[in-house]
């Protein structure tokens, strides 16, 4: 019976990693069983992930060299993996009450980045001063801030939004709007430009983020913007389900790289390179691993993308 509970709280096994489903969804799931009991609503989960991430990087300032930074370090390590799995339980949770809010989705995609952003930020402190791999003559300075700026702002934000959209799209074919959070810039957009400012600040300025979230996740995938307006009109919306069946068929090899590029692989590279006392190599990781599992993926999914659009579109 447990185990069938968990599972209804999946978003799908298709698009569930192994980790998350022997680890984090378990744990998850038993933080959002409690959370139901006392009433907590999901986006205050959210907000507490936030916060245990903030605290996560905080203790990512301290050198690994000694007893004392090593332990303070093992400690940050603890609170983003609670922090993870608060993030888990809060789509459970929404999941298991019906609570599920607009607000808390993009309070969901935004937790991450409330995680990443101060984490960027003290490893750069951490490094200010040291030397730099390969030309110890030199030390990092300013040079930190730029790399965790290419990392962060370059690497991580356009493999993470492109992953998640990826996921989104498997899952509307799979299962429909409702099992999805498959959302386009236009509709976003006029829902930002109707919602007014008075009343609403805080969720307006969340909304204007999600705005150029999802555009930016459009303007990556041209192929298949060109093919799902193709499809729309062909099917008027209503795809049949041997349509389903095909795209999923497609699109399932690539889910086990949009998984690597989300959480848990670029974590596991964060806490080896802080214990190891060599953070650097995070961002070496992200720069040069996890950027060429980027392109692999974004050239696979839009060329059968284009493959499709292609016959949709020969008479």
């Amino acid at each position: 019976m447990e185990k069938t509970s968990i599972t209804s709280t999946y978003k799908s096994q298709d698009t569930e990693e192994w980790f998350d489903k022997v680890f984090n969804r378990p744990i998850g799931y038993r933080w959002a069983l409690l959370f139901a009991r006392l009433g907590v609503h999901p986006n205050t989960v959210t907000i507490f992930s936030m916060i245990l991430g903030v605290a996560a990087a905080v203790c990512f300032w301290w050198d690994a060299d000694t007893t004392k930074g090593l332990i303070i370090n093992i400690i940050g390590v603890l609170l983003l993996v609670w922090a993870n799995h608060y993030d888990s339980a809060d789509g459970q949770l929404a999941r298991m009450t019906g609570q599920k809010t607009p607000l808390g989705r993009i309070l969901d995609g935004a937790s991450s980045d409330v995680w990443f952003i101060p984490i960027y930020f003290f490893i750069c402190l951490r490094l200010f001063d040291k030397p730099m791999p390969f030309f110890p003559e030199y030390t990092w300075g300013g040079w930190a801030f730029v790399t965790a700026a290419v990392s962060g702002f370059i690497c991580h934000t356009y493999q993470c939004q492109l992953a998640d959209y990826y996921r989104n799209i498997h899952l509307f074919f799979l299962k429909g709007d409702g099992g999805s959070e498959f959302d386009n810039y236009a509709e976003q957009k006029a829902k930002f430009d109707s919602m007014p400012w008075r009343g609403h600040l805080i969720e307006k300025g969340f909304q204007w983020f999600y705005v150029n979230y999802t555009h930016t996740q459009e303007l990556a995938s041209p192929q298949f913007q060109r093919f799902y307006r193709l499809l729309k009109a062909k099917y008027n919306g209503q795809y049949p389900q041997d349509v389903r069946d095909r795209f999923r068929a497609l699109s399932l090899p690539l889910m086990k790289w949009t998984n690597i590029l989300t959480f848990n692989t670029r974590a596991a590279a964060l806490y080896i390179a802080v214990l190891i006392d060599e953070p650097w190599l995070w961002w070496a990781f992200e720069i040069v691993v996890l950027s060429a599992i980027y392109f692999h993926m974004r050239h696979q999914h839009e060329s059968f993308c284009r493959r499709w659009a292609d016959e949709l579109a020969t008479p």
